[in-house]
């Protein structure tokens, strides 16, 4: 009995060391595996500190790139609505251009039709005065004719007068006439007989040649 408790005791001596021997390897594995994982986890920290860095860089890059992009975004929204403000200033004019320019077309239109009209009366006046002044040219022109065989009779009279005047005083001839006159009694005188004798037409309104004789 005194004899299986020393052994007893020596095999749990030896199962406790073999036990702390699996412990210590176990965790010698675990402290290498941990500190692995450190070192990974430390290299990842790293780079990930460096992508931070980097990061923080492009975000300043693109925070002074959204400053500058907002400026010119307030810039072009201020030329924005200075270019509306313009264009509902032009359209303004545009549509003030747009009605005087119907108000012209209307007064040239009222203009056209008065100039027209006023073209057809003078027209028809000149038509008239053209009628007029043909039939005033060929009165003129009959006037005219008459004036020139009524110019010609009188000279022709004239002419017939001074031969008779000669007749008169020329006391051979006066007596041939009168012995004419006694062997040849001729009708009374009459102014018609007269006007008939030089081919003249006299009324109270007319006055003519009738013969170009």
């Amino acid at each position: 009995m005194k004899l299986y408790l020393p052994i007893a005791l020596a095999v749990a001596c030896i199962v406790l060391v073999v036990s702390l021997v699996m412990t210590k390897r176990g965790d010698d594995a675990q402290h290498e595996s941990d500190a692995s994982a450190i070192d990974d986890f430390s290299n990842r920290l790293d780079t990930a500190q460096i992508q931070i860095a980097s990061c923080e860089g492009t975000i300043r890059v693109f925070s002074n790139s959204f400053d500058e992009s907002r400026s010119a975004s307030l810039t072009f929204s201020n030329q924005l609505i200075e270019t509306q403000s313009t264009v509902a200033s032009r359209m303004e004019q545009i549509t003030n251009l747009n009605g005087q320019v119907a108000e012209l077309k209307s007064e040239n239109q009222t203009l056209g039709q008065s100039l027209m009209d006023l073209t057809n009366r003078m027209t028809i006046q000149i038509d008239n005065l053209t009628s007029r002044l043909a039939t005033t040219q060929t009165n003129l022109d009959q006037i005219t004719i008459g004036c020139v065989l009524l110019e010609d009779r009188f000279r022709r009279d004239v002419a017939e007068r001074v031969v008779a005047e000669r007749k008169l005083n020329n006391l051979s001839e006066l007596q041939a006439q009168m012995k004419y006159l006694q062997n040849n009694p001729t009708k009374e005188i009459s102014a018609e007989g007269i006007f008939a004798g030089l081919d003249i037409v006299v009324k109270s309104n007319v006055f003519y040649v009738s013969s170009p004789d």
